[in-house]
């Protein structure tokens, strides 16, 4: 809103009337996602089945965080191809884009595996699941870190959305949200360069 450009005033300006639109899938993601509500030690290592069963008992707090139009399927949700059994750690679909969601939790750093993984997922419920109303299916990895070089490289030439998002156990403190302002804002003045 300091900014002198008439245009950027406008688009505040309507977006403040509007709310906020969902139309594509990367509207609904974010980055990073805080579950501080799971109660959990910040530096505390945590299994992937321990971080999912939390989430499902704090199920209506994680849909809050998820955002608008998330509605719960199901958790370790069964795919076979070739008598091979593989589950789906979270199933949503969101009302507003009419689409499922498959959500992989990692507690460790992005891997390019995770995604080759979530993208079979993805290509079976466009195959299997979806009926002719929905929109295709989306991917999100949530893991504690992401090289932003790695997953541009393993995420770039794929069809299937899917999105890499980290998660914290809590906010930030003032310092590292200030940190982490500063960083956005430069990324974004140095694109207009």
């Amino acid at each position: 809103m300091l900014s002198d450009g008439k245009a950027n005033k406008e688009t505040v300006l309507a977006l403040s009337q509007k709310g906020i639109e969902m139309a594509e899938p990367s509207d609904i993601i974010k980055d990073p996602y805080v579950f501080e509500f799971l109660g959990v030690p910040e530096n505390k290592p945590m299994l992937e089945s321990d971080l999912e069963k939390a989430l499902v008992t704090q199920i209506e707090k994680f849909l809050l965080e998820l955002g608008r139009g998330f509605m719960f399927v199901g958790t370790q949700q069964r795919i076979t191809l070739n008598n091979t059994h593989y589950y789906v750690d979270m199933v949503f679909y969101n009302k507003i884009l009419h689409a499922y969601v498959l959500i992989e939790l990692k507690t460790t750093k992005l891997m390019p595996e995770a995604i080759g993984q979530l993208n079979m997922y993805l290509n079976y419920y466009a195959s299997e699941v979806n009926d002719e109303h929905d929109a295709p299916p989306i991917g999100i990895i949530l893991c504690t870190d992401k090289d932003s070089v790695a997953a541009e490289y393993a995420l770039g030439g794929l069809s299937n959305n899917i999105f890499a998002s980290r998660y914290v156990s809590y906010i930030p403190n003032k310092e590292q949200l200030i940190r982490q302002v500063e960083s956005v804002l430069n990324e974004w003045n140095n694109q207009d360069k």
